[in-house]
């Protein structure tokens, strides 16, 4: 339902929340211009997380590619490749930032919980209570062949891998009571006795049998990310996400939805609906004047979409190669060619690709468009442009009216592309009281105003009900002492 009335604001005290999207590969991210510097240095990555630091965003999120994209067996070569591994990136991240999140995507498909709970933690503890875990769920049989496990997991089975790594990991961080440790020379143990718990969980994917390594960081745990907008994706976040970010951020009345159904989804599962921070993906261009702004717009897209770029996308569309056509000419005579479609080059699949083409045609005859001009045209729609007040104004409305609770944003140039949003808008947003002056917290769970963890809360309620600490951790799937 759209709401209009500007008296009825349901959420005249909301402050907006901005991450930073560090992508891995992409093609959103201009590489080829002279305005961009590089994106695998470690220089930008400092230089990004600095300013969006500067900027009091929450956090700095870094993509994971576990393999390059390929397409029909070769390399996509328009892509960045280089980039390191998220946690080791992050890890050198917290050594010069102070405050900023730091949030890692890390897969639950192709590792073990054991493993990478325990890195998780170590960044965690090593940022002071900064760390993240974006949850992905990679089903792709290409990325999957590279591991023990091979092929991929059919759409439903990844997200009960996930849920069931993430019990697993939740257990292990909570294996340490709070007080674990002596905090006086004259203790006579260094650990209080019985406070480390052994983790036993025996289930459909794992099987795990240890002692956690490590306490826990400020604020509990790491803060979990989630992203995913089919119905599997949506209840998984609201049974166990902090965060969850969509595609769901460009219109008012679409990023409404979204959030109405999050929050339902929460109030099904015993939550308070606003325990989940909903943060859409988004670009912002900024201009002096909107026309200016719609300018750059232009110059962007045309950077963001190269010949090569464009004859890729409407490939993947036509099931064709078509890399020996003539981006800015017309669009391909042919009909598309509908194929399974097998993961290559990271693609979403298409429901109706000749539905698709029969769109593309009419609207290019109608515009005159060449084919690269149709693709940026109708491909793939992002961002907020516009002037730094009108945007302030804008993103005012979407966050007050509970449409969203901020954007994790994706720079169009690496290092600086920040610099502007920064600068120019967290200042009128700031005017407008929708954005922080300073860090509420230490900890990204303080910063993003979120409760304690789940199951902190879950083992409140069991000691309340008589369960003693220092007792093993079950997952309550199949166990063993």
């Amino acid at each position: 339902m759209t709401r209009t009335d500007p008296l009825d604001v349901p959420r005249p005290h909301a402050q907006l929340h901005f991450g930073v999207f560090f992508q891995g590969v992409n093609h959103w991210t201009i590489w080829s211009a002279p305005e961009s510097g590089s994106q695998i240095a470690p220089a930008s990555f400092r230089r990004v997380a600095q300013t969006a630091e500067r900027g009091l965003f929450d956090a700095f999120f870094l993509g994971e590619g576990l393999r390059l994209r390929e397409v029909d067996g070769r390399i996509h070569d328009l892509d960045v490749a280089g980039r390191p591994d998220a946690i080791t990136q992050l890890a050198a991240l917290a050594a010069v930032t102070r405050r900023i999140g730091l949030v890692s995507t890390s897969n639950s498909t192709f590792n073990e919980p054991a493993d990478l709970a325990r890195r998780l933690s170590g960044l965690d503890l090593l940022s002071e209570g900064r760390a993240g875990w974006n949850v992905v769920t990679t089903d792709n049989a290409w990325t999957g062949a590279n591991f023990r496990r091979g092929g991929y997991l059919d759409h439903a089975d990844r997200y009960r891998r996930a849920e069931e790594f993430l019990t697993v990991a939740r257990a292990l961080w909570d294996g340490w009571e709070d007080g674990s440790i002596a905090d006086s020379a004259r203790a006579r143990e260094w650990s209080v006795p019985g406070a480390v718990r052994r983790v036993h969980h025996r289930g459909p994917q794992f099987d795990v049998d240890l002692a956690p390594t490590l306490p826990r960081s400020a604020q509990g745990h790491p803060v979990i990310f989630q992203a995913g907008d089919s119905g599997e994706g949506r209840a998984f976040a609201a049974r166990n996400a902090d965060v969850i970010f969509s595609t769901h951020g460009n219109d008012f009345d679409d990023a409404l939805a979204f959030a109405d159904d999050i929050r339902r989804r929460l109030r099904a599962v015993g939550r308070p609906d606003d325990d989940l921070r909903i943060l859409p993906g988004t670009e912002i261009i900024l201009g002096a004047t909107e026309e200016e702004a719609q300018e750059k717009k232009h110059w962007i897209r045309l950077q963001q979409v190269t010949p090569a770029t464009a004859l890729g996308i409407a490939g993947l569309l036509w099931g064709i190669d078509l890399s020996d056509r003539d981006a800015d000419g017309p669009l391909p005579k042919e009909d598309p060619v509908v194929t399974e479609n097998d993961g290559s080059f990271g693609a979403r699949r298409i429901a109706d690709p000749r539905a698709v083409v029969a769109e593309w045609r009419a609207k290019a005859e109608a515009h005159g468009w060449s084919l690269r001009e149709t693709v940026i045209a109708l491909g793939p729609q992002r961002g907020h442009v516009g002037t730094p007040s009108g945007l302030a104004d804008k993103f005012a409305h979407f966050v007050r009216h509970g449409a969203i609770d901020g954007f994790n944003v994706t720079p169009y140039l690496i290092p600086d592309g920040l610099d502007d949003i920064v600068d120019l808008l967290v200042p009128e947003l700031q005017e407008r009281g929708i954005y922080r002056t300073e860090y509420t917290g230490t900890t990204l769970r303080e910063n993003l105003g979120l409760r304690e963890p789940l199951t902190h809360r879950s083992a409140r309620d069991r000691r309340q009900a008589g369960g003693a600490p220092g007792r093993p951790f079950h997952s309550g799937l199949s166990t063993h002492d």
